[in-house]
């Protein structure tokens, strides 16, 4: 009788730490849902990315240039403990007087030659597909400011859009929980998940130079004043993803963060249709995000 009250009681300790873990996990999960586009404590190796520019910047990193710089830096590594092993002056009382060697020489000019050539090709390529920008399905104007980032959505084909906002770092001393520190902001760009979205970046034209980044996006660009530079992503995944301005642009460079909700078609619609409502259309930035890109460079 002891024994099949014991069983009992361990079958509701057992019940009860499965369900502590499953909520557990659940909980994980769902934070990780979140924390996809920021770096995370102790990560080791790029943040994950989502869009296609990503996934090869990716592979340029982690298959290429890794074993590269892996192998040179053991190879040296090596080279330098033979050396010490080998040509000391215990080992090596009376050095060689050799001044040239022209297979060595030859040697380490080749090799560096092609293993820069290697990296070239991938990398050239790479270049190609951020420069090279598909048919877009959403266009936003992106504007550095001091110090905080303006969007500006253009209408599309069924007339949605046509506003901006301005995108400022949270209050410090009254950040809500939940809310990541120097990274979450009061208004988030907002894109649908799968769709090709063209970003034109630039800067006020009285500021300074800024940097627009979001590492999941494989999104990197200068907003300089006065030129508008062009780049574009495709999120595959939904979620919140986190940017920062990767240049010393000022005073308060390290609160000026991004951030950008990719969410489904419907509620990216459900969202315009809200955020038109709620920001004041302005004429000026809204024309200038949706004409032909080539007649505002510089």
């Amino acid at each position: 009788m002891t024994q099949g009250k014991l069983g009992a009681g361990s079958r509701k300790v057992l019940a009860g730490a499965a369900a502590l873990l499953a909520a557990a996990t659940s909980m994980g999960s769902s934070v990780l849902a979140q924390e996809v586009g920021r770096g995370l404590p102790n990560q080791i190796g790029l943040i994950p990315g989502v869009t296609p520019i990503a996934h090869e910047i990716d592979f340029f990193h982690n298959v290429i240039l890794l074993p590269i710089i892996t192998i040179i830096s053991l190879f040296v590594l090596g080279l330098l403990i033979y050396v010490m092993v080998k040509f000391n002056e215990k080992s090596n009382p009376t050095p060689s007087k050799t001044t040239h060697h022209t297979g060595l020489e030859v040697a380490w000019t080749v090799i560096p030659v092609m293993i820069l050539v290697v990296i070239a090709i991938p990398s050239f390529r790479l270049l190609t597909h951020q420069l090279t920008l598909p048919e877009a399905d959403v266009t936003v104007k992106v504007s550095g400011k001091q110090w905080y980032w303006s969007y500006a959505y253009s209408k599309d084909a069924a007339g949605a859009g046509g506003f901006e906002f301005d995108s400022n770092i949270l209050d410090q001393e009254k950040l809500p929980a939940g809310k990541l520190r120097l990274l979450d902001v009061d208004n988030e760009a907002v894109v649908p998940v799968n769709k090709t979205v063209r970003l034109q970046v630039t800067a006020d034209a009285v500021g300074v130079i800024h940097s627009f980044v979001i590492q999941s996006f494989g999104v990197r660009i200068d907003a300089v004043p006065g030129r508008l530079n062009e780049t574009w992503f495709k999120a595959e995944k939904e979620g919140i993803y986190y940017g920062q301005c990767s240049k010393i642009c000022g005073k308060d460079h390290a609160f000026m963060p991004i951030v950008f909700r990719v969410v489904s078609d419907e509620k990216y619609k459900e969202w315009l249709e809200k955020s038109a409502k709620e920001f004041a259309a302005t004429d000026g930035p809204v024309k200038f995000a949706g004409v032909e890109p080539t007649t505002l460079r510089q």
